[in-house]
């Protein structure tokens, strides 16, 4: 089954990080994926840019109110998904843990519908 690992956090609390704490974070998340990779379980992975969101929030107006910012009603943002192939539940879970940090939230969800779509993988330079 597929399954969705959503990933989130304080953008503030990891904007503030030393760089070694980003890099050891970094490192477990290409463990993790390599991991995956290996076995074939590995579907797309994203890292969302931080405090570039637009909200859109239906009013029942005629149109819906369009907002900059991350302004859903959490003390997290979302900063991240993977998609994993797993036999159960328990492997899912087994892979949030390994990329445990400190205002770390991990939200896990069968997914129902997966297209890969046909957008080569890539790290934008920001």
């Amino acid at each position: 089954m597929l399954y969705s690992i959503l990933i989130y956090g304080s953008e503030s609390a990891v904007g503030a990080w030393a760089p070694g704490v980003e890099d050891d974070m970094l490192e477990r998340h290409t463990d993790l994926r390599d991991d995956l990779q290996s076995q074939g379980r590995l579907g797309t992975v994203l890292r969302l840019m931080p405090d570039t969101a637009t909200t859109v929030r239906h009013t029942g107006a005629a149109h819906p109110l369009v907002t900059d910012g991350p302004f859903a009603e959490t003390k997290e943002q979302l900063m991240g998904i993977y998609i994993v192939d797993c036999d159960t539940l328990e492997q899912a879970r087994d892979a949030a843990r390994r990329l445990d940090f400190e205002t770390g939230v991990f939200e896990i969800r069968p997914v129902t519908w997966y297209d890969p779509g046909v957008i080569a993988a890539r790290i934008p330079q920001v």
